[in-house]
Formats: C-alpha cells, sequence, structure tokens
C-alpha cells in the first residue's frame, strides 16, 4: 500500500465516524459522541492506528470555513446590525467574566498570571461548529436569537484574532524583553487596521463583484463549473483574508457568504457546498477526539471539572444575565446561553499558541482539551432539556400576559375540532392549507421557523411555533381531535421522525406525508404513515392532465 496518510486520514476519520454515530443513535446519544469517538481511536494516546492529527486538523480548518460561508450566504448584514446593541457588550462582557473565572482558576491551581490569563482566554470563546449545527437543526438561524448568536458569534472571533496577535507580544514581554505600551499600541491599531480595511473592501467590491461573477458563470450554463466558482470563492476570500490581512479563515468566510448573499443565486450556492461542508465538519468532531489525553481525567479530575464549570455555568450565567438586562425574552437569553456553554477550536488555536510562546503548561492544554470535549458531549443535552422547557416558557409568558397574541393563539387551537394538521409550512405547506381553506377545512400549521411561523399567522391560520418532531408539540396540536395530519417537512429525516411520534401517539390518525424521492417513500411508509405522496409523480400526472385538456397530448384519453 502506498503511503498516503491524507488519504488514510479521511477515510479512518469518516469510516469510524459513522460506525460509532450509527451506535450512538441505537443508544439515543448525540452523533457528534461517535465522531469524537473515532478521533479519540485513531488519536496518539490509544493503541493501534494513528491519524495525521496535523491532517485532521486542517481538514476540519475546511469544515469550518465552509459552515461559516453558509452562515455568511443567509446573514445580511442588516441582520448583523440589528443585533450590534446585544452582541458587541453581550459578547465581550461574557467573554471578561469567563476570563476573570479562569484566572481565578488558575491561581487556586497555582499557576502563573500569564498561563490563567490564556487559560481564561480559552474558556471565553465558543466553539463556530457546535453553536451553527444545534442553531440549524432547530431552524433558528433566521431567528431573532440566532441572529444575535451569530452576531455574538462573529465579535468573540474578532476578538481573538486580536488577542492572537497580541499574545507572542506578551510572551516575549513576559520573557523579559522590553515593549513600550506605544508598540504594543501600535501593533492593536495595526490589527483592527488590516481588519477594518478587510471588511471595507469586502463592502465596497466585495458586495459588487461577487455576485457579478457568479451572475456570469451561470450565463455557461454549467453546474459544474457553477460549483466550481462557489468553493473558490468561498475558500479564495477565507484564504486571502488569512494571509493579507490577518483575519481568521472563518470570518473571511462569513463575510464572502454574506456578500454572495447579495445575489438572487445564494440558495444555489448554499445548495452547492452543503455535503462538503457537512463532510468536514464530521471530521471536525474528528480532529478533536485526537486531541484527547484521557490519562488528564484520571490525574486531574477537579482541575477539569472547575474548568467545565466556568464553562457550563460561569458563561452561561454571564450571557444570560446580559441578554436578560437588554429586555430580551427569557427564552432568547437561555438559547444564547446554552449556545455558549461549549468551547472549540479557536480556544485550541488560542492555548496552542500559548504553549508555543512557553505561556502555558501541556496539562493546562489537557485540561482545556478534556473540558472543552466533555462541553461538547453535554451542549445538546442542553439543547434537549431547552426544546422541553419551550412551550412551559411560551405558556408563561402567555399567563403573564406578557404575551396577549400567543394566549389568543393558544385558545384558537385549543378550540380546533376536525381540522387537519400540516406539519411545514413551506410552499408545500402554503398550498396545502389554501386548499383546505377553499374546502372550508380548519387547519393547524405547525412550524419550527419564526418567519414561517408568522407568515401562517398573518395568513389567519391557527398556528404552533415549534418542531413537529418534538411530542410536546405535537401533543399541543391536539391530535385526538384532528382528522389527519400531512407532513409538509422538507427534511425527510424530521419528516419521518414526525410520523413517527404522531403515530405512537394515536395510532388511529390517518397520516399523510409528501416527499421528493422513491427511497424517502418507504421511509416514510416504515414510519407510519397512511400515505406518501410522491411529489414529481404529481407534478407528472398534473402536466399530463394539462396537455390532455387542452388537446396537445394524442391518445385514449385525449380522444375520450
Amino acid at each position: 500500500m502506498h503511503d498516503a496518510p491524507l488519504i488514510a486520514t479521511i477515510v479512518s476519520g469518516i469510516v469510524l465516524a459513522f460506525v460509532f454515530a450509527a451506535v450512538a443513535h441505537r443508544l439515543k446519544l448525540p452523533a457528534l459522541a461517535g465522531y469524537l469517538l473515532a478521533g479519540v481511536v485513531v488519536g496518539p494516546f490509544t493503541p493501534g492506528y494513528v491519524a495525521d492529527g496535523h491532517l485532521a486538523h486542517q481538514l476540519a480548518e475546511l469544515g469550518v470555513v465552509l459552515l461559516m460561508f453558509g452562515v455568511g450566504l443567509h446573514f445580511s448584514l442588516k441582520d448583523l446590525l440589528s443585533v450590534k446593541a446585544v452582541a458587541i457588550p453581550g459578547a465581550l462582557g461574557q467573554m471578561a467574566a469567563a476570563t476573570v473565572l479562569g484566572m481565578l482558576l488558575g491561581w487556586v491551581l497555582g499557576w502563573p498570571l500569564a498561563q490563567g490569563l490564556v487559560f481564561g482566554l480559552a474558556l471565553s470563546v465558543a466553539s463556530t461548529v457546535v453553536l451553527l449545527r444545534a442553531l440549524e437543526e432547530r431552524r433558528l438561524m433566521d431567528s431573532e436569537r440566532g441572529r444575535i448568536a451569530v452576531g455574538w458569534l462573529i465579535v468573540e472571533d474578532l476578538a481573538m484574532v486580536v488577542a492572537l496577535v497580541l499574545l507572542p507580544a506578551v510572551g516575549r514581554a513576559l520573557g523579559g524583553e522590553a515593549m513600550s505600551p506605544g508598540a504594543l499600541a501600535g501593533t492593536v491599531a495595526l490589527t483592527l487596521g488590516k481588519v477594518a480595511l478587510f471588511v471595507a473592501l469586502m463592502l465596497v467590491v466585495g458586495k459588487r463583484l461577487i455576485p457579478w461573477t457568479l451572475a456570469r458563470v451561470v450565463r455557461f450554463g454549467s453546474r459544474e463549473l457553477f460549483r466550481l466558482a462557489v468553493l473558490a470563492i468561498a475558500l479564495g476570500v477565507a484564504f486571502g483574508a488569512a494571509g493579507l490581512f490577518g483575519v481568521s479563515f472563518e470570518l473571511g468566510a462569513f463575510f464572502a457568504g454574506m456578500m454572495m448573499g447579495e445575489s438572487k443565486l445564494a440558495h444555489d450556492a448554499a445548495e452547492e457546498t452543503l455535503p462538503l461542508r457537512d463532510a468536514f465538519a464530521v471530521l471536525f468532531f474528528v480532529s478533536i477526539g485526537m486531541l484527547f489525553n484521557y490519562h488528564v481525567l484520571l490525574e486531574q479530575p477537579l482541575a477539569v471539572l472547575a474548568a467545565l464549570a466556568v464553562i457550563l455555568l460561569g458563561k452561561s450565567l454571564a450571557a444570560l444575565g446580559i441578554v436578560l438586562a437588554f429586555r430580551r425574552p427569557l427564552l432568547t437569553a437561555l438559547t444564547i446561553a446554552v449556545s455558549l456553554a461549549q468551547i472549540g477550536e479557536f480556544s485550541f488555536i488560542l492555548i496552542g499558541v500559548g504553549v508555543a510562546q512557553n505561556l502555558v503548561s501541556s496539562q493546562a492544554q489537557d485540561i482545556l482539551l478534556a473540558a472543552a470535549i466533555v462541553s461538547i458531549l453535554l451542549n445538546p443535552l442542553l439543547f434537549l432539556w431547552l426544546d422541553r422547557m419551550q412551550p412551559r416558557l411560551e405558556a408563561r409568558a402567555a399567563q403573564a400576559g406578557a404575551a396577549p397574541e400567543a394566549a389568543a393563539a393558544e385558545a384558537a387551537v385549543a378550540a380546533l375540532r376536525d381540522h387537519v394538521v400540516v406539519a411545514g409550512y413551506g410552499r408545500l405547506g402554503q398550498l396545502v392549507c389554501a386548499g383546505l381553506r377553499q374546502s372550508g377545512v380548519q387547519a393547524l400549521v405547525i412550524e419550527i421557523d419564526e418567519e414561517r411561523a408568522a407568515a401562517a399567522r398573518g395568513a389567519g391560520m391557527a398556528t404552533i411555533a415549534g418542531n413537529a418532531a418534538q411530542d410536546e408539540v405535537l401533543a399541543r396540536a391536539g391530535l385526538e381531535r384532528a382528522r389527519s395530519l400531512v407532513v409538509a417537512m422538507p427534511d425527510v429525516f424530521e419528516a419521518g421522525e414526525t410520523v413517527r411520534v404522531a403515530r405512537l401517539a394515536q395510532p388511529r390518525l390517518p397520516i399523510l406525508a409528501c416527499t421528493g424521492s422513491q427511497d424517502e417513500l418507504a421511509h416514510l411508509r416504515a414510519q407510519g404513515a397512511d400515505q406518501v405522496v410522491l411529489e414529481m409523480r404529481e407534478v407528472a400526472q398534473g402536466v399530463l392532465a394539462r396537455l390532455r385538456q387542452d388537446g396537445m397530448l394524442a391518445g385514449p384519453a385525449a380522444e375520450a
């Protein structure tokens, strides 16, 4: 066999991630637990094959770049500015609180001041991948909660850029090399100037050049060339931003996506990057697992628990208090707090630079890595808790009179009888609801996206904002009083889970689902759907019927 460390790293990471994720799914655990375990198995601290950690880290970086590019595609400058009043002071305040707590922990452990400072900074910044995956799974990216979380993330990213530039200077100063305040201020000013120049260049030039380029590429009529153009822009801007302006790959990719979002082809661009983004995001978690030295859990268990407490409690409570201080709803504050209750890639980069500058010991690095991995494993469970709490929080707000419209909506839902529950208010769901209204049948919409839910309410539909795949949400829909359930969700896995949960709750309820492929049809039937409509088949039959009606299709039906 040829010596191919890149291929071996990708294959071992993907194959083991699939195997362990399947086991995790069977055990009702988050899939990322399987990804992390795969990394531990191929890491240097367990016997057997050891993957190339340096290559794994670079592959993971690609996943983060594509993920931030995808976020930028759906995130406009207006969205970013709309949350600046909360995101900027919130992120800086929360980072300051976590850094101080990390320094206090270092003082208790007898660490030098510089090590405690770097350790605290590393604890203060959340993982991009973990946060965005959690928001995307719940379709919160376009909600106010999602916009605040993303804005918060961008501010943390910028703060880390400055911290990474200053860290070598701090190391030199602590090593006895004199550095005047003027020189330090000059370094900071130069860094901020580069960032400002990059942002200005993207807003002035990129905003026009990137959509123009995509529009010209489309004229070639080649999907392959369009896909290549999207990837070239995403990766090229990210790499150029890091090399020329000193900003992170992630920030560069985010702005590239945000500028491409000005094009009407943004949706197509997002679809083209999705498969690569998901594959490399898996390798991100594998690369984290490879860093885990389990010996630290045996040698320094209390230190790991203390660091974990800073991440889960210190950061979260600081974020919760800040968001509430800005008079945002409790649900929004809890979402931000839970989103930030983990650390990831920037923490590893910062602590690694600290080790290279002899500011941080390898033991402190192992403590941080262990706490980070545990926080990543616990984060989905925190979101699951929040999902279960959401109906209670909304009901409490309604009872308190804080949301009279929500109370009226709940009353309207409770009054429904012999209605049709429509899960999903996308294009298909909207057509179904319009048809039901014309037939004089009441419809109840369940939609997780806040904007679509608002649109359903605006159209006069009784609406529940939530994920139809959760039994608590379906319980509010009054399935026992409904005549049927129509599942019109674009994601086949969520649609299948919705069918399964509804079938368990109401075994005799007629359930109709819609899908786009024969394989998905079989999956939905296996989950318990009575009927599954294959969308393309129905469209084809409609086209043929119109052709016959207009006399453009010869045959027995036309002659009749």
